[in-house]
């Protein structure tokens, strides 16, 4: 049974406290670096990576292609200044996918 790991990737502020729980952490400041780095990380079978949103926005192409796979599963999570709404939208869409409805934020009428 193989066991993987857990990384975040994200500016240095947002991503420092994944450290103190085990976390793999990968601080970058660049789209081009976080491309890098999760090129890196999927290559080395980490099985749950969390990306910043604001780096995210710039690898969607990559993350939809990832979120194709099995593993690794791609979460991504607000950055130290808030969220761009990005991560939970994606979230929905997955719910929605999985089970044909918007449960999560239907609104009732």
């Amino acid at each position: 049974m193989s066991t993987y790991k857990i990384a975040v990737i994200g500016d240095k502020d947002s991503i420092m406290g994944f450290k103190t729980i085990g976390v793999d952490t990968f601080p970058v400041t660049s789209t081009e670096a976080a491309l890098d780095t999760l090129k890196k990380l999927v290559a080395e079978n980490y099985g749950v990576i969390f990306i910043t949103e604001e780096l995210a926005q710039g690898l969607q192409a990559v993350i939809d292609e990832l979120h194709k796979r099995f593993l690794p599963t791609i979460v991504l999570i607000p950055n130290s200044k808030g969220t761009l709404g990005i991560g939970i939208e994606q979230i929905r869409k997955n719910v929605e996918k999985a089970i044909g409805a918007d449960i999560l934020f239907r609104k009732e009428g």
